[in-house]
């Protein structure tokens, strides 16, 4: 199975968020080449939110070209060869550490956002990860800071997007 059909199997699997889910798949349904940064209409992304349930904290990154604090993500590469693999592998890459864990249940949520030209979406898969006790990160050439938050201070520093995926991610826990 190649990574479009796993995405495509995924997304019709995927019970919430019925009319943003049809999104996702109208445009890979559209755009065969969907999968990748290449195809300027937009893409889908793997992301995941990287999760201590034993501390009650998340860790972000500070991510470097958007001067956000973000979850870990990105672009999904060949050697994918599923969503939920691409979310790990983009998790493990920019927190340093090793030994995550996907929540059970698949995506947790999805969450489509405008990127400046060339492309114009990004049709983000969320997952969430589970951090092994005494996890260590390390900071990521994509990062210009990593830092664990209590779940509470998730508001003072995030966006409404990474909110919902807390919200939705603690719900899963």
């Amino acid at each position: 199975m190649s990574l479009y059909d796993d995405a495509v199997h995924v997304l019709k699997e995927y019970a919430d968020q019925g009319e943003l889910r049809d999104a996702y798949l109208e445009h890979l349904a559209a755009h065969p080449d969907g999968m990748w940064k290449a195809c300027h209409a937009g893409h889908v992304t793997a992301s995941a939110l990287v999760i201590d349930p034993e501390h009650g904290r998340v860790l972000l990154t500070l991510h470097k070209k958007l001067r956000m604090w973000l979850q870990m993500g990105g672009h999904c590469e060949p050697g994918d060869a599923t969503l939920a693999e691409a979310a790990l592998r983009e998790a493990t890459e920019e927190s340093g550490i090793t030994g995550l864990i996907l929540l059970p249940g698949g995506p947790v949520r999805l969450d489509r956002h405008p990127i400046p030209a060339p492309c114009h979406w990004h049709y983000d898969v969320q997952y969430a990860v589970l951090a092994p006790r005494g996890a260590e990160h390390a900071i990521s050439d994509e990062s210009l800071d990593l830092r664990w938050f209590a779940y509470d201070e998730v508001a003072d520093v995030a966006d409404e997007s990474v909110l919902r995926l807390l919200e939705a991610s603690r719900a899963r826990l």
